[in-house]
């Protein structure tokens, strides 16, 4: 079976576990070369060896602290003269500092914003420079349903990533005529670290609200960014595709 994506090379941010893990294993078993990112190298680094010969060499884990602009300009950068392009940008880094809107600090709200949106702009000004020259490239933001319909205890997180959404529909329109896209996948509720910490009162509860009543797992997450980073999507761009078993609609 042809490799779609032979010879792409890919930065996916937040790399080291749950959909991150999964749409890098997604992009490698299709053919990219992955430089996944994340503060947490030691985590990449035990799921990339367990991996062992399917992805040989395809995954590179990388240490970056994605708030720090100047890092990520120099390891954009350097990506593209090492390998001579980039062809694929995944900003999936996201954390929580979950609280109500009238007792939360000033810390809680930036450290998320500053994650989860700002350095998702570091990364697509720093790419989409040399994605521009090449013209060629796909941009894909994980967003999340709190970014389309809010999520109490999480102003912040929600407005991080409904930012991500109005973000990328303004970059949609100043790259395409570059034949770049730029979408946004927005999961719902996925088997992940951090759902898993949920009460399972909390857990039980929100299935009720899905159509399909289940929770979803990371690999159907990367599915639909491994479709957007490929060829049969090259007339998509500025859009929202939600992956959440029908609890958004």
């Amino acid at each position: 079976m042809a490799h779609r994506l032979e010879q792409q090379v890919a930065i996916v941010t937040g790399g080291s576990r749950g959909i991150g893990q999964a749409i890098c294993e997604s992009l490698a078993r299709d053919g990219a070369v992955v430089l996944a990112v994340a503060r947490n190298v030691e985590k990449t680094q035990a799921w990339v060896a367990a991996l062992g010969a399917d992805v040989p060499g395809r995954i590179v884990p990388v240490a970056l602290d994605v708030t720090d602009v100047a890092a990520v300009n120099a390891f954009v950068d350097r990506v593209a003269e090492e390998h001579g392009r980039i062809d694929i940008l995944v900003n999936n880094a996201g954390i929580t500092r979950d609280g109500l809107v009238m007792s939360m600090e000033d810390d809680q709200f930036k450290q998320v914003l500053d994650t989860n949106l700002t350095a998702a702009f570091y990364f697509v000004r720093a790419a989409s420079r040399h994605m521009l020259r090449a013209r060629r490239g796909r941009i894909i933001n994980i967003s999340s349903v709190g970014g389309l319909m809010g999520n109490p205890g999480q102003a912040n997180y929600s407005a991080a990533k409904a930012g991500l959404i109005g973000m990328s529909k303004s970059v949609a329109k100043e790259v395409a005529k570059r034949g770049i896209t730029c979408n946004v996948v927005a999961p719902g509720f996925i088997e992940t670290d951090m759902t898993a910490d949920l009460p399972e009162k909390i857990r039980e509860g929100a299935k009720q609200v899905i159509a399909m009543q289940r929770f979803g797992n990371p690999g159907e997450v990367a599915e639909v960014v491994r479709f957007l980073a490929g060829p049969e999507s090259s007339y998509i761009t500025g859009q929202t595709i939600v992956v959440d078993g029908g609890m958004y609609m």
